[in-house]
């Protein structure tokens, strides 16, 4: 038997027991560690919900950020309603669109300054119009497009705005004479207090592409030639005579005069415009959408004349009716005119 004592070595070293975790600030507040006189009796810090201690700090009130201002473009634009009122005081008339500027050249009505978008100074498009201006004497400003949306207020132009001179209205007797030079049966229109640009626009277009000889409109209570008038007309306007008169029952009984047989188109009216022979000088008159023509002006035509209808909608639009009414009459010319060659081959 060894006198050797077993050493620490040769016994197994227990294992630690273990240990429930503590709380971070379990040495402060949960341990036993007596207290000191300096702090004993003390209430710990943090705040008491129950019998738990939170010692999270109360919440710090969030101040309001204030916004910060930006800074101001280098270059800065009126607003729209001050830059429109300044325009209109130094020139009221526009046209947009390239094919309405386009028109006012060929038809060499003054031009007094042109804007354009300053992508389309070197489009081949724009080429020869800005060329052409340029030999006119006409001021070429480019702009950007929130300048010309500031001109054009809110009109669709297109990337090209043009101030031209006010429209130069023909004089009655001056629209007699041309129409009567032009055709041995030539077809006027005249529109009674059409108030929509848009449709009056559309009047003129249809008129000069189908060939008559011009327009007559009344000063008071009637859209005149405007910008948005020109647009919609698509240059129709700077090749097709527009009579401006004071009374529009007078300048009828005036037409009258001149041999031409008045027509006035109502949807109330018995005869359909295809029973009609339109064999003479010929006005075409239409009225406003809703209230049609007056009585002064149904008084002075020779016959009212109706578009038949099958389908349910009661009317047409100003500008539809008058583009259908102006077909039928010249369609009666073409046909007269073939039926004409026809019998001259048979000879």
């Amino acid at each position: 038997m060894s006198d050797r004592r077993p050493s620490s070595a040769d016994s197994p070293r227990p294992r630690p027991s273990k240990v429930r975790p503590q709380r971070r600030n379990a040495r402060r507040f949960g341990s036993d560690r007596p207290q000191s006189k300096r702090t004993s009796g003390r209430k710990p810090s943090g705040t008491y919900k129950g019998d738990r201690v939170s010692t999270s700090k109360p919440a710090r009130p969030v101040k309001p950020i204030k916004p910060i201002k930006s800074a101001k473009p280098a270059h800065s634009y009126p607003d729209t309603e001050i830059a429109s009122r300044n325009f209109q005081s130094e020139s009221p008339d526009l046209i947009y669109g390239r094919h309405s500027i386009e028109a006012a050249l060929e038809n060499k009505r003054p031009l007094n300054r042109l804007w354009i978008n300053s992508r389309y100074r070197y489009d081949g498009r724009f080429l020869a119009l800005i060329n052409q201006a340029k030999a006119n004497g006409v001021v070429i400003d480019e702009a950007d497009p929130r300048r010309l949306n500031q001109i054009a207020q809110g009109q669709n132009h297109q990337g090209i705005i043009a101030q031209v001179a006010a429209y130069d209205y023909w004089d009655l007797d001056a629209l007699i004479t041309h129409a009567k030079t032009q055709s041995h049966r030539p077809v006027l229109l005249a529109a009674d207090s059409i108030t929509d640009p848009h449709n009056l626009g559309a009047i003129i277009r249809s008129a000069e592409a189908l060939g008559a000889q011009g327009l007559v409109i009344p000063q008071r209570r009637a859209a005149g030639v405007t910008s948005t008038v020109t647009k919609v007309a698509a240059g129709a306007v700077e090749h097709f005579p527009i009579a401006r008169v004071v009374n529009l029952r007078r300048a009828l009984e005036a037409l009258k005069a001149e041999n031409f047989w008045i027509y006035g188109l109502s949807a109330e009216a018995s005869h359909s415009i295809h029973t009609v022979q339109f064999t003479d000088a010929t006005v075409l008159v239409v009225g406003a959408e809703g209230d049609g023509l007056s009585m002064g002006v149904q008084q002075s035509c020779d016959s009212l004349v109706s578009i038949p209808l099958a389908g349910k909608t009661p009317s047409l639009n100003a500008s539809v009716a008058t583009g259908m009414a102006l077909y039928e009459i010249y369609r009666q010319q073409w046909a007269g005119r073939i039926n004409l060659n026809t019998l001259q081959k048979a000879k």
